[in-house]
């Protein structure tokens, strides 16, 4: 089973940019599609990105796409999220996930919680408006 760790989340004004990686151990991401969740304080944890395990395939959620990028370095072992012209609302505790899909790409897009096996502990990002 692979371990995810995550990085890089801190406090940035409105318009900023953060990237965070998520560092992975115990088995190889290549093995995985990766993605990434959030969750504000007091709402449900919702799907922000995800991207195949080749890299191939990548698919974003409306109110981040276009802003943020997912990125991937499989012989790092290691998943980003560039996040650019932050938002107040994009305030939330991030996390890197893992699924071991057999197949992504077509017109099913894997955005529920329960379908990813492998979650990191999660890394505070805050935009100040």
């Amino acid at each position: 089973q692979v371990q995810l760790v995550e990085s890089g989340g801190g406090l940035v004004q409105a318009g900023g940019s953060l990237r965070l990686s998520c560092a992975a151990s115990g088995r190889s991401v290549s093995s995985y599609t990766m993605g990434w969740f959030r969750q504000a304080p007091g709402k449900e944890r919702e799907f922000v990105a995800y991207i195949s395990r080749s890299a191939i395939t990548t698919y974003y959620q409306v109110s981040v796409k276009g802003r943020f990028t997912i990125s991937r370095d499989n012989a790092k072992n290691t998943v980003y999220l560039q996040m650019n012209s932050l938002k107040p609302e994009d305030t939330a505790v991030y996390y890197c996930v893992a699924g071991a899909f057999s197949r992504v790409g077509g017109q099913y897009y894997y955005t529920r919680a329960s379908e990813y096996d492998v979650w990191g502990q999660g890394t505070q990002g805050t935009v100040s408006s």
